[in-house]
């Protein structure tokens, strides 16, 4: 992130007493608050129903926040100072009346009228703050520029998602919308395209004549927690395939861009996903699979089931775990399958891009104990963030005998180097107007042509739902996706201390 200041602006908060905002809006606002970027006529205005005065909600966001507690008091007075409160009725057009004209005399107060309004509020209120704010002309750029920041889920399904664009596009337009992702703003997520295209010794390899196969796993070890009510109306294929780990998908797979802007990026990612090859009904059935957790004893506890969690429906069929193969059909990626998984309580919390090689055409060493003479690069996203490469080695000694070593490097390594939050980066860029690591409306629209079927297969076929045990790395089904012998997914936990730490890569 470069040392710059951003120009004097405004970060309205709708959802302001929520917990994404307490938890990680403000301390990212913070955290570049005392890195220098904020100007002195930076602001904050919270805007929920909750009725707080500015000095109150100063307390309750700042002062007394539980996620700013190891901070210095002194700077989080000061930054205080910069952090107002308005309450309003968000669906009413008179609370957007009642907020134009607090920001009118902000305006007058600092001397700008740039203005971020993030929309951190359940999804069916999008439409409507985006429609009201139009309305009382807060989305007009005549005097200053307006960006609008949407959590996802962006769209339930296809034609959700299709009809929110067209609804914000009436209010916004597409170079004012922001569709954030966290997973984007993570070091190694971009680290992936630079890996990529800085490297000659990587961009000639990338492409089917020397990859196998690609494997993206994004587990948790915890369940749906207090979610539960929230997660069996969405389940893993929303939650996290559809937007996340497709993300990643592009990323890993897209073509060079001409040049490292928003533009040239996103039109390569959506050409990506464009290029998905469609899901038949039989890929469906076969290549397709979800999975429900159930209740089971791990490392001396015992977890209770999916169904049995608090807010989700005891006969459930949303899955906690969804794994897909599937290709990409252009000149690069010809038959090169690819594997994505995610799911709740497995053995461990764990991120990562596996690209596995082709191995060599002519076996000089028949006696080496690699894994059918495969070499591995792993961008490992969280924990422990980092790159690492296997390969073989000969054994010292007489004779050829060949083991796989590791060459790695984490980003805990790089002690005099600052590694921003994922809000923190995103946030910073929206302020710049720089919407590169934002989703655009048609690659999200590509996005959820590709998942539909799924979910309408899902519906309508007599698809099973897979259980799979607490603390396992899910269905059985699953684990056999992946075709060849000695072939397998990744599992890393391996490499986990009796506290469920990484010690290594």
């Amino acid at each position: 992130m470069a040392n710059v200041k951003i120009e004097d602006q405004i970060l309205v908060i709708f959802g302001a007493s929520g917990d994404l905002t307490l938890r990680k809006l403000i301390p990212a606002v913070f955290n570049l608050y005392k890195r220098g970027y904020l100007t002195e006529n930076y602001r904050i205005l919270g805007v929920s129903r909750t009725s707080y005065t500015d000095e109150e909600y100063q307390k309750i966001g700042v002062l007394d926040n539980p996620h700013l507690a190891k901070e210095d008091a002194d700077e989080l007075l000061d930054f205080s100072k910069h952090v107002q409160y308005e309450s309003i009725s968000t669906s009413e057009l008179a609370g957007y009346e009642k907020l134009n004209d607090r920001l009118q005399l902000i305006f007058k107060e600092t001397g700008t009228t740039n203005c971020i309004f993030y929309l951190s509020t359940p999804p069916s209120l999008y439409e409507v703050v985006s429609k009201n704010l139009a309305q009382v002309g807060l989305s007009d750029e005549s005097k200053g520029w307006k960006r609008l920041i949407i959590e996802k889920p962006f769209g339930y399904d296809l034609a959700t998602a299709k009809d929110l664009n067209a609804k914000l596009l009436e209010c916004f337009e597409e170079n004012q919308i922001y569709r954030i992702d966290h997973y984007l703003g993570k070091e190694t997520v971009q680290n992936l395209l630079v890996t990529r295209f800085a490297n000659s010794i990587f961009e000639p390899l990338w492409n089917r004549n020397y990859i196998h196969r690609v494997e993206i796993t994004s587990g948790e070890s915890v369940g749906v927690e207090k979610r539960g009510g929230y997660y069996d109306k969405s389940g893993a294929l929303r939650d996290m395939i559809q937007n996340h780990l497709l993300q990643l998908v592009s990323l890993v797979a897209m073509e060079p861009p001409a040049r490292m802007d928003a533009d040239s990026i996103r039109n390569e990612k959506t050409k990506l996903f464009q290029s998905l090859r469609p899901l038949t009904d039989e890929d469906i059935r076969k290549n397709v699979i979800r999975g429900q957790y159930t209740g089971s004893s791990y490392k001396g506890e015992k977890f209770a089931g999916y169904r049995e969690e608090e807010g989700v429906d005891p006969q459930s069929r949303t899955e906690t775990f969804a794994a897909i193969k599937f290709f990409i059909d252009n000149w690069r990626w010809a038959d090169v399958p690819f594997y994505v998984r995610t799911g709740k309580r497995l053995p461990t919390r764990v991120s990562e891009v596996v690209i596995h090689f082709k191995p060599s055409h002519h076996h000089l060493f028949s006696n080496r104990r690699l894994a059918n003479n495969q070499n591995v690069l792993v961008f490992r996203i969280q924990p422990n963030e980092g790159v690492l490469l296997k390969f073989g080695l000969k054994v010292p000694g007489a004779g050829f005998n060949v083991e796989t070593v590791n060459m790695d490097f984490l980003y805990d390594e790089l002690t005099d180097s600052y590694v921003p939050e994922a809000y923190e980066r995103l946030l910073l860029d929206c302020m710049q107007g720089d919407a590169t690591l934002y989703a655009r409306g048609d690659s999200v629209e590509a996005a959820w042509d590709f998942v539909d079927p799924i979910l309408k297969a899902w519906k309508t076929e007599d698809i099973p739902v897979y259980g799979y045990p607490a603390g396992t790395w899910g269905p059985e089904a699953a684990i056999n996706m992946i075709e060849g012998e000695n072939m397998s997914w990744r599992n890393p936990c391996k490499n986990l201390t009796n506290d469920g730490v990484y010690c290594e890569l």
